[in-house]
């Protein structure tokens, strides 16, 4: 426990932000960035691939579940390398690890948001689209003002989660370079050589502080779905209840 403390103690700043000022930014600070940022980019990718999964057009949802099933069943490795090699020919010139690793995430975890998000759609009432679309709102409309916002509401828990593990995902960037936080551990390994468990024991300690925390808000964020939707249930069945009721009376004051 001591050796634990003394290297936290010697190295912090290393694991923390890599070997910033003086380097690229690093550390712990890298990965949730790197992560953010991939969750930025894949969220609406991943929406539109949800929408056309569900959509009525063959031409729509054909490609997208072939992209979905495509990615899902392939290791994130080969796409690390695919991106790795195919993205710099199709650019003409070389990119560095992070944006690899960016575009790599981003690629990868549209796939898992995309079914998160039809998913989340199609546990809504059906009844919901077709009110919308007998008030005379395009298809568009309906999806964009009325399904999506609550969908997306009803998926907070889920695409939480999922950011959890685009952070550790994100570890597979220590393959190409990316100075992130395993990448960072490796180079105080490297300098102490003889405490490799207590290296990467901090490593262990950090992401399950950060997925802990994360899992926290999952399940807040759970939570107060689960009462909104209790609570819009309810005053359904009230309304229903008092529509039942003045139908009862109506039918005896005739």
């Amino acid at each position: 426990m001591l050796d634990i403390i003394t290297i936290v103690h010697d190295n912090w700043m290393l694991l923390l932000l890599g070997q910033y000022p003086n380097g690229p930014l690093g550390g712990i600070v890298c990965t949730l960035l790197i992560s953010l940022l991939a969750m930025a980019f894949a969220l609406p990718l991943g929406i539109v691939l949800g929408l056309a999964r569900i959509a009525p057009f063959r031409w729509l949802s054909w490609p997208a579940a072939c992209w979905v099933y495509l990615l899902r069943g392939i290791p994130l490795l080969m796409v690390v390398f695919w991106t790795y090699f195919c993205v710099p020919l199709l650019l003409g010139h070389n990119i560095s690890g992070f944006a690899t690793m960016l575009c790599t995430l981003v690629i990868y975890e549209s796939a898992y948001i995309a079914e998160i998000v039809r998913g989340g759609i199609q546990a809504l009432s059906a009844g919901q689209y077709e009110a919308s679309r007998a008030l005379g709102m395009s298809y568009g409309k309906t999806f964009r003002l009325v399904i999506l916002p609550q969908a997306l509401f009803n998926t907070l828990p889920s695409l939480v989660s999922q950011l959890i593990s685009i952070i550790k995902d994100s570890t597979l960037g220590y393959v190409i370079n990316v100075p992130e936080l395993t990448f960072a551990a490796n180079q105080v390994n490297n300098q102490l050589l003889t405490k490799p468990f207590q290296v990467f024991a901090i490593v262990a300690a950090v992401y399950y502080l950060l997925g802990f925390c994360l899992n926290w808000l999952a399940n807040r964020l759970e939570r107060h779905v689960t009462r909104k939707s209790n609570r819009q249930t309810g005053e359904k069945t009230v309304n229903i209840a008092a529509t039942d009721q003045n139908t009862i009376i109506m039918k005896e004051l005739i």
